[in-house]
């Protein structure tokens, strides 16, 4: 935890800060060590950043001072990531390491070879999807949380959601095979497409082409999601 997450209902109208959960009162007792006196980074979710210090800590309760909060987070990836669906422990490990690199919108998809019973996975509940998404920015000293969508059928999404995503973006489909490589260092508004680990079917890359998409790819090794998601995210940006 490099950044204490607050939500807004932690502050208090004079001031302070009281955390009561037992995740974070763990962490700051156990991994920080914390102890009063201490000067200690935090942001308040969806806002700034800055310092707080730490004048009570116990089982029950955390109680800061807030020394300053007038610190923007870093600032976003241009980029609307969407991922096939993975299995549910690497969505957890792949929203979280997304969520660090900055990437504020996300589309989980159906693709062919998506296993169905992924859908049904506790992964997917608004709790875990939150926890996950705030362990990322956590680690990275970030406070605005992404935007996550689940899409679950191909054909809706081509149809009905594909053609105004990429009205005003760069459509960037990674799959194996493809002919020209990831581009490097680009600025411009991305939808970048990832398929499950089997990759797209060649149905869906051919319509995701026909859409107006470009086809890449990161050379000849095949990746795990979590690992080209995270190369590409690098590689691109």
């Amino acid at each position: 935890m490099n950044l204490i997450l607050l939500d807004p209902n932690d502050l208090t109208d004079d001031g302070h800060v009281c955390i009561t959960d037992p995740r974070r009162l763990t962490h700051l007792l156990n991994v920080h060590r914390s102890a009063p006196g201490d000067l200690l980074t935090v942001g308040v979710q969806g806002g700034s950043m800055g310092k707080a210090m730490l004048k009570e800590l116990t089982a029950e309760r955390a109680y800061f001072q807030l020394e300053t909060l007038n610190e923007p987070p870093p600032p976003p990836l241009p980029v609307h990531l969407v991922l096939a669906l993975p299995r549910p422990r690497m969505l957890a490990r792949t929203l979280e390491h997304v969520t660090s690199l900055g990437v504020k919108e996300i589309t989980l998809l159906h693709t062919k070879r998506v296993e169905k019973s992924y859908w049904q996975s506790p992964e997917l509940r608004t709790d875990k999807i939150h926890q996950h998404l705030v362990l990322g920015l956590e680690q990275a000293r970030d406070t605005q949380l992404p935007s996550v969508t689940l899409s679950k059928g191909f054909r809706p999404f081509l149809e009905q959601q594909l053609p105004g995503l990429l009205s005003k973006r760069r459509g960037l489909v990674a799959h194996p095979g493809m002919p020209n490589a990831c581009p490097r260092g680009i600025s411009d508004p991305t939808l970048l497409l990832v398929g499950p680990e089997g990759g797209f079917i060649a149905w869906e890359v051919e319509q995701l082409m026909l859409a107006g998409c470009e086809g890449m790819h990161l050379g000849p090794r095949i990746l795990r999601v979590e690992t080209a998601v995270t190369a590409l995210l690098s590689r691109l940006f």
